[in-house]
């Protein structure tokens, strides 16, 4: 599951993407009263309980919050993070080097011409009211995806190749296929139980927030929400890669940004990750703060801008109001050409990201992807002004660029409300775009998703968190992604449809050759930079902060140097462990042969070839982001 950050975020799936909070106070491990008017809503009572249960605590902003508890509709970075500690995959990422390990499935066989495979469904997961998981569950998984549109919403270009998917028996699970799919190993999709889903109705309107605890088999079981105010869960004793070290986790919601910091600051959160990431002010600042530790380690999303090409549904309905010169690649390569991405890195995230080039970031780096020197569109306001004047913009008297009816040449971008660097940046933009003559009003609101799926903007500030395989992130800018009807709910990112990419997309999917898939994806990549629908302006490190004196050690991903939120597994909130009364944390298994565990401002790392153990401290390269 790929996931965008805020309301469209990841599509608005994960654009993605969130903050977190862990609670657990030295020695008595409690969370901290609430302070009146800091969160949004009052939660459960968190703080260690007389039966001495200990609680992790994620500090959430509220514009990041849930937009649906069904695995089949949640898009948001935090919606998908809570799916992955509800449900079990078939497969899972080792959380050293994101390989393919065991999930629901123990292994898998393809057949000799790749378009038949047989998962081994393992014997000891069962969901959480008692019932075994088996096979079954997972073959109704994917037939719903097959057969019902509204359960297809967030994950359906996994299955659209799909033949046909049996259970020939509990522990035996076959998936026929129409074309070979390099993706059978990397299925992003959540298992549930047939027994429970099977009464729904309308998958499109249920966002399975009506009875609790809701029934999984993940590593946590959700126990309760209260829309934009927490989510809580519990730990799964039954878990069977083993129960998680905290009782429970809370999500709970903050106004902005600053109240959730602040709550680290006073305890009352133990995890902050930020909107996506903290400012560098607010990592500055915390750097320097008692029992507080700042993990700034290369991530795994991009930042980018997004041009409307003019919303339209499957069939070609037109809908929306984007601007039409904006069809015009001149008019977006000019746009393009006047954003200096240097100024961006240095004066908005302060060295905390690495300048944008392709779509996938560096830290996927079979797959990354930079433009060749011809083809960059590199800062050239010069360049950008000539680029209006051939498509017919020229300036008047009054320094406005105007069209050949005398209109002004104005749009607007969408901006997330808490996201200051979508505020900052779109600052720069105005006066960038300005100087060409260019107007931009900036659209700064905490629902961005409305007239995004309404196709009712210009532009957007787009940001998706990618996982290690890349097919989902580029699956969102194909014609098949386009909603069936006019403003509804879609896999698409910004309504983009073009043919040369898709070919590219069928080819790169049938690819079982590693390099020369790679290859095709780069392709794609390429088509996407030069068709100048997405102008990917940075790579932000993933900047967050956590108490020690709350949370002992927690596995990042790669665990040699990653994120702790936003993981592409559990590994994360699985893993942590209470600071007080601790042990070491080295039981159970942390989905790699050399798990890493952060704690108290240092990683230790078990080297698998020799069993040396060495303390490490790294700060992110240049070279990846959140």
């Amino acid at each position: 599951m790929v996931t965008r950050f805020p309301p469209r975020s990841p599509r608005p799936r994960g654009r993605l993407r969130i903050l977190l909070a862990a609670g657990a106070a030295a020695l008595a491990l409690t969370a901290g009263s609430v302070v009146p008017g800091s969160p949004l809503g009052s939660a459960p009572q968190e703080a260690q309980a007389a039966d001495g249960k200990s609680t992790l605590t994620v500090a959430v902003a509220v514009a990041q919050s849930v937009d649906s508890l069904s695995p089949f509709l949640a898009q948001r970075l935090l919606s998908t993070s809570i799916s992955r500690l509800m449900y079990d995959f078939l497969t899972n990422y080792d959380a050293k080097d994101s390989h393919a390990i065991p999930g629901l499935a123990t292994k898998w066989e393809p057949s000799a011409d790749k378009l038949t495979w047989t998962y081994t469904i393992r014997d000891d997961s069962k969901w959480s009211d008692g019932e075994k998981a088996t096979a079954e569950d997972a073959a109704w998984t994917f037939n719903k995806m097959m057969t019902d549109e509204g359960a297809a919403t967030s994950n359906g270009s996994f299955v659209s190749n799909f033949k046909k998917v049996t259970a020939p028996s509990p522990d035996k699970l076959v998936v026929e296929l129409k074309q070979p799919q390099a993706t059978m190993t990397a299925l992003d999709v959540p298992i549930v139980p047939k027994h429970v889903w099977e009464k729904v109705g309308d998958f499109s309107k249920f966002n399975n927030d009506t009875k609790f605890p809701i029934v999984g088999n993940g590593p946590f079981i959700l126990t309760d929400y209260k829309v934009d105010s927490y989510v809580k869960l519990k730990a799964n004793k039954d878990f069977w890669r083993g129960a998680p070290k905290f009782d429970e986790i809370v999500f709970r919601y903050y106004k902005d940004q600053d109240a959730a910091v602040a709550a680290l600051r006073k305890g009352e959160v133990s995890f902050v990750a930020g909107s996506p990431s903290l400012t560098p002010a607010q990592a500055a600042s915390l750097k320097t703060t008692e029992n507080i530790k700042v993990n700034d380690a290369p991530g795994r999303r991009f930042y980018a801008l997004a041009v409307n090409p003019g919303a339209q549904t499957k069939d070609g309905k037109k809908f929306g109001d984007a601007n039409p010169a904006l069809k015009d690649p001149k008019v977006r390569q000019a746009l393009f050409l006047s954003v200096d991405r240097k100024t961006i890195i240095d004066k908005v995230f302060q060295g905390y990201a690495v300048e944008g080039e392709g779509y996938i970031p560096p830290r996927y780096d079979s797959y990354f992807w930079k433009p060749s020197g011809e083809q960059k569109l590199a800062h050239d306001p010069a360049k950008a002004a000539a680029l209006l004047d051939e498509a017919g913009y020229k300036k008047n008297g009054a320094g406005k660029r105007t069209g050949k009816d005398g209109k002004p040449l104005d749009f607007r971008i969408l901006c997330h409300a808490t996201d200051p660097n979508d505020k900052a940046i779109g600052k720069y933009l105005q006066e960038w775009w300005g100087e060409l003559g260019v107007g931009l009003k900036v659209d700064c609101m905490d629902n961005v998703s409305d007239p995004w799926f309404a196709g009712e903007y210009d532009l957007a500030f787009d940001g998706w968190s990618v996982n290690p395989d890349p097919d989902f992130v580029m699956s969102i800018h194909t014609c098949a992604a386009l909603p069936a009807k006019a403003k509804q709910t879609a896999a698409t990112d910004n309504f983009i449809c073009d043919k040369q990419y898709d070919e590219l997309y069928a080819k790169q999917l049938a690819e079982y050759d590693p390099a020369k898939r790679a290859d095709l994806v780069k392709q794609m990549e390429s088509r996407l930079y030069d068709t100048g629908y997405m102008n990917v302006m940075a790579y932000p490190n993933a900047v967050e902060a956590y108490r020690t004196d709350q949370i002992k050690s927690i596995t990042t991903m790669p665990s040699a140097a990653g994120n702790i939120y936003g993981q592409d597994g559990y590994w994360s909130w699985w893993s942590a462990v209470p600071a007080a009364g601790a042990s070491d944390g080295s039981s159970g298994d942390s989905g790699s042969s050399t798990g890493v565990l952060i704690g108290v401002g240092i990683a230790v790392v078990v080297l698998a070839g020799g069993g040396l153990l060495f303390a490490m401290r790294r700060r992110s390269t240049a070279e990846d982001r959140e």
